[in-house]
């Protein structure tokens, strides 16, 4: 991917509408979901090559909630995640700049709220830390990685998300056996009600793991 190694793990959305100058707090959780379904069909239910352009509008739409309402952690957080699935299927310096916006978000997020996504935020950091290259090509670093999965594991321990990316972030340093414990509590997370779309791609990507684990 030109430089990048980031994975999308992270089709036409619905329009957002935007109330200013904030978002009252069912209009923040209606954002919210309509970001992450739209998430979930741009990462999973859309063709591969028509999937640049699905981020791509997907960011516009998770930037104009940013602007609107820059203290919502959760919008804030969305955007950054959108952005780090936008890099992977970027390549090139534009994939770069994503995956550094993303970060920025992701720590602003943090904080205002680091609980705000349960332990998301710092998942999605830990993920960002070790899908990016390494000095001089990006701001990768495994030993940060590590230390924000654990905190994303630590705030939500059952979490499909915090197991599976700490697992895959082990598979990534070849530790296969302990990777295969935390894909399994991955795969026994309980369901995430609205979240339906999203954990069925999940579990194909743990399925994936699980067998590459095996090998």
């Amino acid at each position: 991917m030109s430089g990048l190694r980031l994975r999308a793990a992270m089709a036409s959305v619905v329009a957002l509408a935007f109330a200013t100058p904030a978002l009252a707090a069912t209009d923040v959780e209606a954002t919210v979901t309509e970001l992450a379904h739209g998430w979930a069909q741009a990462n999973y239910q859309t063709p591969e090559k028509q999937r640049e352009k699905a981020f791509e509008a997907l960011a516009a739409k998770a930037a104009t909630a940013t602007k609107a309402n820059p203290d919502q952690a959760p919008i804030l957080a969305w955007e950054a995640i959108i952005l780090s699935s936008y890099a992977g299927v970027q390549g090139g310096f534009g994939a770069m700049d994503s995956a550094e916006k993303a970060r920025d978000l992701l720590l602003e997020a943090a904080k205002i709220d680091d609980k705000a996504l349960g332990g998301g935020i710092y998942t999605s950091l830990g993920a960002l830390y070790y899908k990016v290259p390494g000095w001089p090509i990006g701001f990768g670093n495994d030993e940060k990685a590590q230390q924000y999965l654990e905190r994303g594991l630590a705030l939500n321990p059952a979490g499909i998300d915090e197991n599976y990316f700490y697992a895959d972030f082990l598979l990534d340093q070849g530790e296969k056996e302990k990777a295969r414990e935390y894909l399994n509590k991955a795969l026994d997370a309980a369901p995430r009600p609205g979240r339906e779309d999203a954990d069925a791609g999940r579990r194909q990507e743990i399925l994936a793991d699980l067998q590459q684990a095996a090998e």
